[in-house]
Order: structure tokens, then C-alpha cells, then sequence
């Protein structure tokens, strides 16, 4: 057969076929591209003919580059890539040997993916949105009344959610202790709301935010004329607007000394005067205090008043850091997610590698870091899904256990099949339910499976089965 023949017939091959072909030398040196290039790596065949795929790979046309990697290991392989296009393709590299085994052509083929993968996206967030429906259902089941921002996984939360659900019914002081940002406003706020004096207005003081000169003026309120500066009407303080409602000072370590005594005398007698003013007022109000100090330390060191001090423990409430209740952190990024799609009228969810990277760190700024990175997420995800690359460096290095992290895990199934690389994702999720876990049961709940489920892919991938 004529050369010119067998041109023509290789041209109708490379036309006819639906999947885009890319024909190299041993080299890696583009010779031929079928004529749908152009629709899925957004260049034209004359611009690809001629080019090194290492160069192509640099630009980020072929990403990565399926031809590189069969010159390297010189054998078929498969990978997924990302286009220039934004579409999804599986790309299938295939040697050619001459009769000294030396590879003289690389033939890969892509077949586009694009609607696979969008398909495969909605079925992870329907999938995702079925988990946190199925965990608000058992919680409703679990609780009565539960405020609606409130999250209740884990069992540490759980038990004090309990608690203060028998403490709002009285007028005892309690003091919730932890951590700055692992939520002692919101426990703050859920007991007033639980409380008789949920009717009336929860005034929040940030007690390290007050200077020291203008502590009385603002808690204690002022009458008209009374100093220089003061307003011509007066002016109420927090005290005296949190009357039949809740007086939450927020941080109350941060209190100096001179101005303790002050408010001690207030909380003891319900009573207080305005400055200027000669009349007392009698306030009736649930006080509630938090604080990330160890106030009793505090009070040894003459730091704090030792009658403020037991004025506000009657009822000590400790909360837990993020890291210690590690399986809140997923229900917590999906409730977070949640209130910003709707914030910012988007419609993201994430991947599962995503919450795999969420669940590898430390968390020092507990609730509240927890919350400003999926918003920093939410608004920087270029797609619906939010993928753990868009995750900040220091979350997505090695985590504080020592483990080998998911960006590592990520890159071994480089070059793999979806399959293999759907599988190996599988086998990590188990094993860290199974090492979390005592019994299949809540290793199940933990997945989001059924418990039959767990058994069988514990037995399918080796996996020793703990008691049912």
C-alpha cells in the first residue's frame, strides 16, 4: 500500500474517532492530533503539531501529561486530566516498541468525561445533603428544642447541651470556660433563650474591650449634664438595659481590678446608679459569664476578686476545644457551608477529600477558625465542589497525629485508575473509622452507611471487622 494511501486512511481515523487522539515520537514530540483538539485542550492541531509534551505540560495544556509518563515507565497507563477548557478527560497513553524495545511512537487517547464528572459532583452533594438531613432528623428525634444555630454531634457537646438546658430554668450565675472560639456566646445566647428571661434583651459586654476610664459611664449609664462631654439627655448603661433579660459579660478575666468591686456590688444587690444621678434603679437580670483564663489561678495571684470569683462559678461549664470532639467537624462545616450558600446565594459543597483535610488539623482557633475557612472556601471556589486544593497551606500539611497527610495520599494516585484511586480513598476512610470506633455500628454512623454496608467492605478490603 501506498504511503500516500495509508495517509489518507490515518487522517479518516484520526477525523472519525469521537475520543481526541495525540500521536507522538519516542521523544515526545507531537506529530499528529485528531481534529477535535481544539474543542478539548482549546488549541489547534497546527499549534500542538511540533511541540514537546513536557512543553505542553509546563503550559498546562496537558495536565499532566499522559505521553510523559509512558515514556517514563514504558508501559499503558491510564490518568484523569483537566483541560484549558475546564473539561474533564480520561486519557490513555499506549507504547509503540520497534524491535529493539525501544519505544518509537506514544498513541494516547481522551475521552471526554466532562458530563460523567458533573453527574458525579451532583450525586456527591445529593449525597452529602442526604448525611446532614439524616443527622438533623436524629438530632430533632434526640432534642426537643434545640436553637436553630446550635450543631450537636459529639457526645462531650451533647452532654453539656444537657446541662444547659436544666440550668436555664434557674436564676443561678453560670460561667462557661475554654478556649477562645470554641462557642461560649452561643452557648451564652442558647441558655437565655431556654431562660425565663428569654422575653427580655441579651446584652453581650466584651469586658477587655471597655477602657478602664469609661467602665462606669458605659455599664452604670449617666445623667444629662452630669460630667463634661456627657450627652444632653443622659445616656441608660448595659446593666440597666439588660433589665428583665440576661447580662452576658464575655471574657470577664479581662476586668481591671479598680472597676471588679463596682460591678460586684451591682450583681449582689440588682440595684444601680446612674453617675449624676441619686436615685438607685432596681434591675432584675440572669448574669452569665465566660472566659478563656483560669480565674481561680487568677484569684491567687490577686488578679481577680476572690468574692467576684465565687459571685460568678456557682455553675462552671467547660467546653471542650474543637480537636478533642473531632467528630463535630464535618457536621460543623456542612452547617457553616449551609448558612453561606445561602449569605452569598451559591449553591458549593465539598469534596470528600475536602472534609478529609478539614479533619486531619489541629484547629487552635477552634469553632470561629473553623468558620472563617470554609467562608474564605466558599468565596474563593471557582467550582460547586470546593476540592482540598483550595485549602490554606498550613491545613494541608501533616497533621498533629503524625500522619501522613491527604495532599500526599492525593499524589500517590497520580497515574492510577478512578477506580484505584476511588478504592484507595475508600480504604482510608475505613481505616480511620475503624481505629476512631469500638463496633461497626459506629463505624457506620461515622460513614454515613449502613452498618451491613461497613461489614462487607471491611471484609472486602481486609480490614480486621470489630463486634457487631
Amino acid at each position: 500500500m501506498s504511503s500516500t494511501l495509508l495517509e489518507i486512511e490515518l487522517n479518516a481515523i484520526l477525523s472519525a474517532s469521537k475520543d481526541n487522539i495525540v500521536i507522538t515520537d519516542g521523544k515526545g514530540v507531537v506529530l499528529r492530533v485528531s481534529p477535535n483538539c481544539e474543542a478539548v485542550y482549546g488549541r489547534e492541531a497546527s499549534f500542538l503539531i511540533g511541540k514537546s509534551v513536557r512543553e505542553l505540560e509546563q503550559e498546562s495544556i496537558f495536565a499532566p501529561s499522559i505521553t510523559k509518563r509512558v515514556l517514563v515507565e514504558k508501559k499503558k497507563l491510564q490518568i484523569m486530566q483537566k483541560t484549558p477548557t475546564g473539561r474533564v478527560v480520561m486519557a490513555t497513553g499506549l507504547p509503540v516498541f520497534d524491535d529493539n524495545g525501544t519505544i518509537i511512537r506514544v498513541i494516547s487517547f481522551s475521552h471526554d468525561l466532562t458530563e460523567i464528572q458533573h453527574l458525579k459532583e451532583d450525586y456527591e452533594e445529593l449525597r452529602t445533603q442526604m448525611e446532614v438531613y439524616q443527622t438533623e432528623i436524629q438530632e430533632l428525634r434526640e432534642k426537643e428544642l434545640v436553637p436553630e444555630d446550635f450543631v450537636i454531634k459529639s457526645q462531650a457537646i451533647q452532654m453539656i447541651w444537657q446541662l444547659v438546658e436544666r440550668v436555664a430554668k434557674s436564676d443561678a450565675s453560670v460561667v462557661f470556660l475554654g478556649e477562645s472560639g470554641v462557642g461560649k456566646n452561643v452557648f451564652a445566647r442558647a441558655l437565655h433563650k431556654g431562660s425565663e428571661h428569654r422575653n427580655g434583651s441579651f446584652i453581650e459586654v466584651n469586658c477587655g474591650a471597655i477602657p478602664e476610664t469609661l467602665f462606669e459611664s458605659e455599664m452604670f449609664g449617666y445623667e444629662p449634664g452630669s460630667f463634661t462631654g456627657a450627652g444632653k439627655k443622659g445616656k441608660a448603661g448595659l446593666i440597666e438595659l439588660a433589665n428583665n433579660g440576661t447580662l452576658f459579660l464575655d471574657e470577664v478575666g479581662e476586668l481591671p481590678l479598680a472597676v471588679q468591686a463596682k460591678l460586684l456590688k451591682a450583681i449582689q444587690e440588682k440595684t444601680i446608679t446612674r453617675i449624676g444621678g441619686v436615685k438607685p434603679k432596681t434591675i432584675d437580670f440572669r448574669l452569665i459569664a465566660s472566659t478563656n483564663q483560669n480565674l481561680e489561678h487568677m484569684v491567687k495571684k490577686g488578679q481577680f476578686r476572690e468574692d467576684l470569683f465565687y459571685r460568678l462559678n456557682v455553675i462552671p461549664i467547660t467546653i471542650p476545644p474543637l480537636r478533642e470532639r473531632k467528630e463535630d467537624i464535618a457536621t460543623l462545616a456542612a452547617f457553616f457551608l449551609n448558612q453561606l450558600n445561602d449569605k452569598y446565594e451559591t449553591n458549593k459543597f465539598f469534596h470528600a477529600a475536602t472534609i478529609e483535610g478539614l479533619l486531619e488539623y489541629s484547629w487552635p482557633g477552634n469553632v470561629r477558625e473553623l468558620q472563617n475557612i470554609i467562608e474564605r472556601l466558599v468565596i474563593t471556589a471557582e467550582t460547586r465542589t470546593i476540592y482540598p486544593e483550595g485549602l490554606p497551606s498550613y491545613i494541608q500539611g501533616t497533621s498533629d497525629h503524625g500522619h501522613t497527610n491527604w495532599v500526599s495520599s492525593h499524589h500517590e494516585e497520580e497515574g492510577k485508575s478512578l477506580k484505584e484511586a476511588l478504592e484507595a480513598v475508600e480504604v482510608r476512610w475505613l481505616k480511620r473509622a475503624y481505629n476512631q470506633h469500638k463496633t461497626t455500628y459506629e463505624m457506620a454512623d461515622y460513614l454515613g452507611m449502613n452498618q451491613s454496608t461497613v461489614v462487607r467492605k471491611l471484609k472486602k478490603y481486609k480490614i480486621d471487622a470489630k463486634s457487631h
